[in-house]
């Protein structure tokens, strides 16, 4: 399937590189973004990617632009700690990429049978699958009521439960077979499109990374840098707008439940130049099915000293650690 940079004249806008400047892009993928960067403007940029698969698409990279590119593999919500001096921009396109989904062996997608994996870094840690044997049926109800939105998440929990009892779950039809039976087709949306996702969020902590994602770059970024952030989930894009907002010296929170109030704490770390979101094109959206749901948010850093990371905005499920100490 053909590769489309989501909301990308939007994402160069918000980036507004100049000559010289150096942009980090936490989230290179198949390097649609972190190529049209450099055609914008005689700039240099840093690829991160935690999935060892986009190399192959990063060396094609640096043959291409030589000293003006080059990958780290890390996650983003590290790229304070692999050496890299204060830059002036920060991209993220949150969530899976179309590279990954359409990879059955990555075991992403119901629409490709693979193994019920999930990892983006491959190389160790919980699987989907060990979500969906080992997890009790509240952990599981929790998972796809908060990370997938499942209505029915309580009689999908039950229902895998009953599965795994009877014999194993191993590749994403096994999955999917279950959540057809347990939930019936209605409309156009697939039964296990939530459940998918939910998995997909838990195994891979993407709500974890975005945070710490987030307060990264808030301490990578020079005074005047801007952090464009582009999610593809409610809650995904709940956590940026938080962040932001409480950057900007807008809110400050007490805990998960305690309402926001009037900020009179640190500075600013950032500024908004537009407090509301930018939504795909009807045209982009027309092209690209997988843009519909896209949000992009842009901030720009203060030269106030960064706020304490406070782990308190992430909803409240159980955790990787939790599954792999059962393991």
């Amino acid at each position: 399937m053909k590769h489309y940079p989501v909301m990308l004249p939007e994402v160069l806008s918000g980036l507004a590189m100049r000559a010289g400047e150096v942009c980090v892009d936490g989230t290179f993928g198949n390097g649609g973004y972190s190529d049209a960067i450099l055609r914008s403007a005689p700039c240099s940029v840093i690829g991160l990617d935690r999935d060892p698969n986009v190399a192959p698409r990063a060396a094609e990279m640096t043959a291409e632009w030589g000293n003006r590119f080059r990958l780290i593999q890390t996650p983003f919500s590290k790229m304070d700690e692999v050496g890299l001096k204060s830059v002036d921009a920060v991209v993220l396109d949150i969530g899976v990429s179309s590279m990954q989904l359409d990879q059955a062996e990555r075991g992403f997608s119901f629409m490709r049978e693979g193994p019920l994996d999930m990892r983006m870094e491959q190389g160790g840690g919980p699987t989907a699958r060990d979500a969906v044997l080992y997890l009790s049926a509240d952990e599981l109800t929790r998972v796809f009521q908060v990370y997938g939105e499942e209505k029915r998440a309580r009689h999908v929990a039950n229902c895998i439960l009953s599965a795994r009892d009877s014999g194993d779950i191993v590749t994403t039809a096994d999955l999917a077979d279950i959540l057809e039976a347990a939930l019936g087709r209605r409309g156009k949306t697939h039964p296990a499109t939530r459940v998918f996702q939910a998995l997909r969020i838990f195994v891979n902590d993407e709500l974890g990374e975005l945070y710490k994602g987030l307060c990264a770059a808030e301490r990578l970024l020079k005074p005047g840098g801007r952090l464009v952030v582009v999610t593809f989930h409610s809650l995904e894009d709940r956590i940026v707008k938080t962040f932001f907002r409480r950057r900007a010296g807008e809110v400050q929170g007490g805990s998960r439940y305690a309402p926001e109030v009037k900020n009179t704490g640190p500075a600013a770390s950032f500024t908004l130049p537009k407090r509301s979101v930018t939504k795909p094109s009807k045209p982009e959206v027309q092209e690209n099915a997988r843009s519909r749901s896209a949000k992009l948010r842009v901030a720009v850093r203060t030269e106030a000293a960064p706020f304490e990371q406070d782990d308190r905005l992430l909803p409240d499920v159980i955790s990787l650690a939790e599954l792999e100490a059962r393991l």
